[in-house]
């Protein structure tokens, strides 16, 4: 609205310099005597000023307009002062006809550079969209080929995890077999019999760590349940609180209601246990932990920001790859395990160092509908 009214203006302001210059040069026409023939020559090449620019600023319309007005306004200081000299007064009639035939072309020459302008906008606009629609549709490729490369890492891991299980879990069964056994052979006061319980429990570990793995590998059979994240988030938050005090590490997180999300109670658990711990381990000793909800129609998002170290550069885009890791002690798959859950779950997790360094961890849920 303001620029269409600052357009209006221009025009008036434009109108008023050309009706002025008309005035002008048709004032001194009538007012100087026909013994100033020199001048009035000069007078008349005057008025293909206001003809010209009414042509190149409003077109056809505005070129025509003003060589009739001029024609009209020129025609009687012919006819009235120039009636003695015929020769003169035919020069200056045909002079009036170059001055439509001007105005005609002037306004034509514009219009149509104004229609080669307006097209080249046109045409420069749809190259713009075209560009911003390539982009996204670029963009969407590259976000798939890393889908598609995370789903080959883990299709790859599925079939070592399926095989190396078959082999440790059949030995772990028979080992743990076999010092059920020893343990029941012993009696209770001998020293010997700790370290039976020892083995036992121990078998017991490394069979958890199998499962583990094979809980990563295989795929899931989900239901779509739903869930709340808040309420879950809370759970996971009174878990790691008394680890949180004990590293001096705050947790700033103001509960607020979030809608039902798509995904498993248990599952979604670990998933911000994996996050809050892996944050927790970042920082070590003396920390910060901010957790921030939203929630819109069409997504729930939680971030996960901490005043640790941060992730280098070239580690953002591996972060989420199985058994990749940057602890001695650590399996590198704690955050792969992540992934997969959100993934299966239609959900999105992201990684970025913040601006006021460390880490920040993004993750996107469905609402369930």
């Amino acid at each position: 609205m303001g620029n269409r009214s600052q357009i209006h203006k221009q025009e008036i302001v434009r109108w008023t310099l050309i009706f002025m210059l008309i005035t002008l040069v048709s004032f001194l026409h009538y007012f100087t005597g026909t013994e100033h023939s020199n001048h009035h020559g000069i007078y008349r090449r005057l008025y293909y000023l206001p003809i010209i620019l009414s042509g190149s600023w409003f077109g056809i319309r505005g070129g025509v307009f003003s060589s009739l007005i001029i024609s009209i306004i020129y025609a009687p200081h012919i006819l009235i002062q120039w009636e003695h000299n015929s020769a003169v007064r035919l020069e200056q009639t045909l002079e009036i006809l170059l001055y439509n035939v001007i105005g005609l072309l002037t306004g034509f020459l514009s219009s149509k550079i104004n229609f080669q302008r307006l097209r080249a906008e046109s045409n420069s606009r749809r190259l713009s969209e075209s560009y911003t629609k390539l982009k996204e549709q670029a963009d969407m490729i590259v976000e798939i080929e890393d889908q598609l490369r995370q789903a080959d890492r883990l299709a790859a891991l599925g079939e070592l995890s399926a095989g190396m299980a078959h082999e440790i879990r059949n030995p772990l069964g028979s080992i743990r077999g076999a010092a059920e056994i020893l343990n029941d052979s012993l009696p209770e006061e001998q020293r010997n019999g700790e370290f039976s319980k020892i083995l036992i429990s121990e078998v017991d570990r490394l069979n958890q760590v199998v499962e583990n793995y094979l809980n990563f590998a295989r795929p899931e059979q989900n239901q779509q349940t739903e869930f709340k994240p808040d309420e879950v988030l809370s759970d996971v938050i009174r878990l790691t609180h008394q680890q949180a005090v004990k590293s001096r590490i705050n947790i700033h997180w103001e509960k607020t209601s979030l809608p039902l999300a798509v995904g498993d109670t248990v599952q979604f658990k670990q998933v911000f246990l994996n996050l809050i711990l892996n944050a927790l381990q970042a920082m070590q000793q003396d920390g910060d932990l901010w957790i921030e909800t939203s929630f819109s129609e069409d997504e729930i998002v939680l971030s996960f920001r901490d005043s640790g170290p941060g992730i280098p550069t070239e580690n953002l885009a591996e972060v989420f790859d199985p058994f990749f890791t940057t602890k001695s002690d650590g399996t590198g798959l704690g955050l792969a395990i992540t992934y997969r859950i959100l993934q299966s779950h239609s959900g999105k997790i992201s990684v970025r160092n913040s601006l006021t360094g460390g880490a920040e961890f993004i993750v996107t849920l469905k609402p369930a509908v």
